[in-house]
């Protein structure tokens, strides 16, 4: 099974729909939905490993700009 993950974003004001677009066009990203709530976006993302979902995140998602804060919840079972 794939590695997958929700990271929890919180951009910057205003920023929201920019950042969303940046991250639709990620590769190992799988899902983006703005929400309402604490945090702005949620991403569904996979790769073949926990790695794989690290580099994503630290390396690609983090350095997007209006990004303010991520938690990144790695799932450990699926229906």
């Amino acid at each position: 099974m794939a590695a997958k993950a929700f990271v929890l974003i919180e951009t910057a004001v205003g920023r929201a729909k920019e950042v969303a677009v940046a991250l639709e066009k990620l590769e190992g990203v799988k899902s983006v939905d703005a929400v309402t709530g604490p945090y702005d976006i949620i991403v569904i993302a996979e790769g073949e490993t926990l790695n794989d979902i690290g580099d994503l995140v630290t390396g690609k998602i983090h350095p997007i700009n209006g990004i303010s804060r991520t938690v990144t919840c790695l799932a450990i079972w699926s229906a």
